[in-house]
């Protein structure tokens, strides 16, 4: 059983990588054109603060047998630091002044979490500190399509929701439900139990709607709809405030 859910551990990083590359196009783009234009940095930010969390838990004084959830996580904070300090060098002011409170705030908020995990509790009661703390950003991160599906369903087109991205989401939902299942562990189990779902969806939607063509109005829209899915790991959407959060674990 243990050998059964190391592979499936080894195929949610595999997955979850693809996931945290998939906007490079985007940032090859900001760094060419030097310029964040009308993409955001918080979903990116947002990401950052949930792989850090992940990353904990997965650390054998706070979840034991849980170090394949720290290799992918420990990763992923490194690319999506990376992904950050591009907004802070190439984002307008008042988009880099945003950035930089939230990269703050993010610090701020792990710091506190693995001060608290590590001074304050022990055993059990620290796995499901940071377990809990974990579980509800990987939560957000998994919901972050439902705009992407919105508009899917109201345009009845795919454009908006490219195929291989919402087959990787499922993968690594789907892998990492596995995992956690195999484990006994709810706080792996749970939150990647609704990312594989939401990935069902999504690739159920595409099945829908992948041969309808657009109207006028829909291609004029996808000069757009394509610049939010380059960003689109985490369903980046163009500037709005309510955009949703980014990526994995």
């Amino acid at each position: 059983m243990e050998v059964v859910r190391f592979v499936f551990g080894i195929f949610g990083n595999a997955t979850a990588l693809f996931l945290f590359l998939s906007p490079l196009v985007t940032f090859q783009r900001i760094i060419r054109k030097r310029s964040t234009e009308d993409f955001s940095g918080v979903p990116y930010t947002m990401t950052l603060l949930n792989c850090l969390l992940s990353a904990w838990y997965g650390l054998p004084f706070v979840s034991p047998n849980n170090l394949l959830v720290s290799t992918i996580n420990g990763a992923g904070s490194v690319i999506e630091a990376v992904y950050v300090l591009i907004f802070l060098v190439f984002a307008p002011k008042k988009e880099r002044a945003r950035v930089a409170a939230l990269f703050t705030f993010v610090l701020s908020v792990f710091a506190v979490i693995a001060l608290v995990s590590l001074l304050a509790l022990r055993g059990q009661r620290r796995k499901i500190f940071c377990g809990f703390a974990a579980a509800i950003f990987s939560i957000c991160m998994y919901a972050s399509p439902l705009s992407i599906m919105r508009l899917v369903i109201k345009t009845k087109s795919v454009e908006y929701m490219p195929f291989l991205l919402s087959l990787f989401v499922f993968l690594c939902g789907t892998s990492w439900f596995v995992y956690g299942l195999l484990g006994g562990d709810p706080f792996v189990t749970v939150p990647n139990g609704c990312g594989s779902a939401l990935g069902a969806i999504q690739l159920i939607l595409y099945a829908i709607y992948r041969n309808h063509t657009t109207t006028d109005g829909g291609s004029e829209m996808n000069g757009q709809g394509h610049k939010r899915l380059e960003d689109d790991s985490r369903a980046t959407e163009k500037k709005p405030d309510h955009q949703p959060i980014a990526d994995k674990v």
